[in-house]
């Protein structure tokens, strides 16, 4: 039977003991153990470290025997004096002191674990997973989570200093199409219907915009039924505001500040403003990305001048059918990139679409790819247009300018990771402005938005909604960090008529209008101040600072792949009475 805590009540954490000659009282997990035969010695842990505890067999005989009984996870308090420990640990907060235990309970035994509770745990993460209660008193994982903890503490503290309204939205709502499939939950009351898990809380931040709340924010709950990856959960959080009677650069100013308050205060890192700006034409053209990692060069060149007159087909094609030939020049790439190492890149090259890949391997003489269609100067003349030198690779695709900016944006990364010039303690952030405002749909060969419907389109641009959309540019904007996308933010329509032509250029019926916004379409009937606003992702941004690897890391109770969570086996068969009363039969469908 376990120990009562009665007549203990802790007075300090493990991490906090570090005065000696105090009498103190603490709680925690058994870390590890160590027995010299008369003196038994425990390390305890809880959320803010570790602590050791002496037991000595003739102060106090009962108490080393119970000492002597405990095992690896056992809870337990204790009660004792601080002392000097004779043998110091300088590298731990807590290690020039122990406490001499005049008091043990042992308040909960534990069995052998399924895996060992250490910071550099290398156990399979499924096993981990399955065990994530046991995983989460490891100490990175409580680290990250008392981060993600602190970031939120600061965003909520900096939008109330600011004006911002806190407000919730509801969590239970109508099913709208925002990109990604909605969870539907069925209702009982309304048999046949349901209601939507919210993608994010878009349609009611404009509405209280509408209402007059002016400055609203909210750490939302957010759901997306959607493939998985390491940056991607399918409910997360995001810190979602909206602002009225603004501009773009108010919006994003006022995050500006935000990102610079929650980088000092958590990290002591000084982040200057303002933020450094991109179009999204330059961003692509530049790093073949809508989310470039600014960090480090190896930046793209459009060579096509430079190469026209060659007389090399793939080339020649290319530029032919209306494309490009641009290269990137990899700095000091020739030592590590082996021909072997290169036909690696090629094949990755060719997997994201691409033909494959020319190169210049410049280690003592230049290696041409494509030498033998060249003519005299023409080498140098490439070599000159992206500035290489001896030590360089140069890598060149020519295709389709998308197929090209795609796939030498990819290349770049894989490079810059290859040759470790990116810097882990840079924070490069970039916003991304002047976004497209439709994309290309080629399975079904149609223009379709790229953002929300209520995305406000470049004043300049609506006169050609209708007619030249590939040109069309919204008052969008993005915020990157390090190559990740945190935050995607727009000023709205507040205009009925214009707002009810973008539908149509969506090609939305008046009933499809009707029946998917009428409540918000309606609202506008009645007049709304300017406004826009951003979803910032929480976890995201805890994962860059946390210097995780996935957002599994940042996350109490994740998600893996296949969207199932392995230690509750979520989700799971619900039984047919409870189906019968919600009016549905499960008819599975094989895969």
């Amino acid at each position: 039977m376990a120990d009562s805590m009665k007549g203990l009540k802790r007075t300090h954490y493990c991490g906090d003991v570090t005065e000696a000659g105090q009498e103190v009282v603490v709680g925690g997990f058994v870390d590890r153990i160590r027995n010299k035969g008369g003196v038994i010695f425990i390390v305890l842990r809880d959320r803010t470290g570790i602590v050791q505890l002496l037991f000595n067999d003739k102060s106090n005989p009962e108490i080393f025997e119970k000492a002597s009984s405990c095992h690896s996870e056992y809870v337990l308090m204790a009660k004792g004096k601080v002392v000097e420990r004779e043998s110091k640990n300088y590298k731990i907060k807590t290690g020039l002191v122990e406490i001499f235990v005049d008091d043990l309970r042992i308040l909960a035994k534990a069995q052998t674990p399924p895996f060992e509770i250490v910071s550099d745990s290398n156990v399979n993460e499924e096993l981990r997973l399955k065990y994530r209660f046991l995983d989460l008193r490891r100490e990175p994982l409580q680290r990250n989570i008392i981060m993600r903890h602190e970031i939120a503490k600061v965003t909520r503290e900096y939008f109330y200093e600011n004006g911002f309204i806190e407000i919730e939205t509801p969590m239970m709502m109508k099913s709208t199409p925002e990109g990604a499939r909605d969870y539907l939950i069925p209702s009982r009351v309304h048999q046949g219907k349901f209601y939507a898990l919210p993608q994010s809380p878009q349609i009611y931040k404009q509405l209280l915009m509408i209402a007059g709340y002016d400055r609203y924010i909210q750490l939302a709950r957010c759901f997306r039924d959607e493939d998985l990856r390491a940056d991607r959960q399918p409910e997360f959080t995001q810190i979602d505001l909206e602002m009225s009677f603004v501009d773009a650069e108010d919006i994003q100013e006022c995050v500006e500040g935000f990102v610079q308050r929650v980088f000092k205060e958590i990290m002591n890192v000084d982040i200057p403003t303002p933020l450094p700006r991109l179009t999204f034409a330059d961003a692509m053209n530049r790093y073949g990305s809508d989310k470039p990692d600014t960090r480090f060069g190896f930046e793209i060149q459009n060579i096509s001048e430079t190469v026209k007159d060659i007389d090399f087909v793939v080339f020649r094609n290319a530029l032919d059918d209306g494309g490009s030939v641009r290269a990137i020049n990899v700095k000091n790439g020739a030592g590590t990139y082996t021909r072997k190492e290169i036909d690696k890149l090629i094949e990755h090259a060719k997997g994201i679409g691409a033909k494959g890949l020319a190169y210049i391997r410049w280690a003592d003489e230049p290696n041409c790819s494509f030498k033998k269609f060249l003519k005299d100067g023409e080498l140098e003349n490439i070599c000159n247009a992206v500035n290489a030198e001896k030590g360089d690779l140069v890598l060149i695709c020519a295709d389709k300018d998308k197929t090209v900016l795609s796939t030498l944006g990819a290349i770049r990364l894989i490079c810059g990771k290859r040759l470790d010039v990116i810097p882990e303690d840079k924070y490069n952030f970039l916003w991304i402005t002047e976004m497209p405002f439709f994309e290309y749909d080629d399975e079904n060969n149609t223009w379709v938005a790229a953002h929300h419907p209520f995305t406000m389109p470049m004043e300049e641009c609506i006169e050609y909604l209708d007619t030249d959309p590939e040109n069309v540019r919204a008052k969008a904007w993005d915020l990157v960090l390090n190559g990740t996308e945190l935050s995607s933010g727009s000023m709205r329509i507040t205009d009925f008529e214009l707002q009810q032509r973008m539908f149509e250029a969506l090609g939305m019926t008046d009933e499809e209008i009707q029946a998917k916004f009428g409540f918000l379409v309606d609202a506008y009937r009645y007049a709304a101040p300017p406004h826009g606003g951003m979803g910032i992702g929480l976890d995201r941004l805890a994962m860059i600072m946390c210097k995780a690897d996935s957002l599994r890391d940042v996350t109490a109770f994740p998600k893996v792949q296949n969207a199932s969570e392995l230690m509750s086996e979520c989700p799971s068969p619900v039984d047919d009475e409870s189906l019968a009363v919600l009016g549905i039969k499960v008819d599975v469908k094989e895969k």
